[in-house]
């Protein structure tokens, strides 16, 4: 809810109050830069890939609002996937992945709320429904949080991922993987994603990274090695960069920024 000087309040949440008049609205979504929505190559998509052409629409303040995320819910290791879940070390390679989260207009993006979930080192998922065979580490539970500071920084400590394979062709496999899922200052800057690592040679026949028609695009998903942020004798570091939507900005003065 607005005060008598215009800045957006959220209730309920402690962080960063905003005022959406300096904001600005929404760039429209560029599906260029997103997976075709049906790609037989990925098989699920067949089934419920849209029969009609997707819409752009303009952004309202339902989208360029949302809840204002603090520090104040988040608890001491949430970010810390090697030992959160049960105080003792996880099994595996040990890593640190970290970056910025700017929009589009390099603009760093602060009080971003970013949860993250995970594979174990053995490629298993700690799910009722993950069939594979690797074994359980009972350790590792898979799943952080942390929220951006000022610059819009943000980092976590974690096992690298193992692969594994999935019901989509005769001998698919995914590569090691973080999914991501971010949650910028209004609903329509939210963007679920995973990040790959350097290297991997899964990654140029995996079915799903194949849905995003331009390779370069499909590039920004793979983090690379960062030796300069490396723990040494303790961790290896990758670099994760992460573009949100960016805003128009309002008219001031004379000029018309954004439009």
């Amino acid at each position: 809810m607005p005060d008598e000087t215009g800045t957006r309040i959220t209730r309920g949440y402690t962080g960063y109050p905003e005022t959406h008049a300096a904001m600005g609205s929404l760039y429209q979504r560029d599906f260029g830069q997103h997976p075709l929505p049906y790609s037989p190559g990925y098989k699920t998509t067949v089934a419920r890939s849209p029969s009609l052409p997707l819409l752009s629409m303009p952004s309202t303040i339902t989208e360029e609002t949302g809840p204002v995320f603090g520090h104040e819910m988040l608890a001491d290791l949430d970010n810390d996937l090697t030992c959160n879940f049960t105080g003792r070390p996880a099994i595996g390679e040990r890593i640190i992945v970290h970056g910025r989260v700017t929009d589009q207009e390099r603009r760093p993006q602060r009080g971003v709320l970013i949860e993250v979930w995970q594979a174990n080192a053995g490629g298993r998922y700690r799910h009722r429904k993950d069939g594979y065979l690797a074994p359980l580490d009972p350790d590792f539970g898979g799943c952080g949080r942390c929220i951006t500071d000022d610059e819009g920084r943000y980092e976590f400590h974690t096992i690298k991922p193992g692969a594994y394979p999935w019901p989509n062709g005769t001998n698919d496999w995914r590569p090691a993987h973080i999914h991501f899922s971010i949650f910028g200052t209004g609903f329509g800057q939210r963007l679920i994603t995973q990040m790959y690592f350097e290297g991997d040679p899964l990654i140029p026949r995996c079915p799903i990274i194949a849905t995003i028609p331009d390779p370069k695009v499909a590039e920004r998903l793979v983090a690379p090695l960062d030796m300069a942020m490396a723990m040494p004798m303790d961790s290896l570091a990758y670099r994760f960069d992460i573009v949100l939507r960016g805003r128009r900005q309002t008219t001031f003065e004379n000029r018309m920024e954004g439009l």
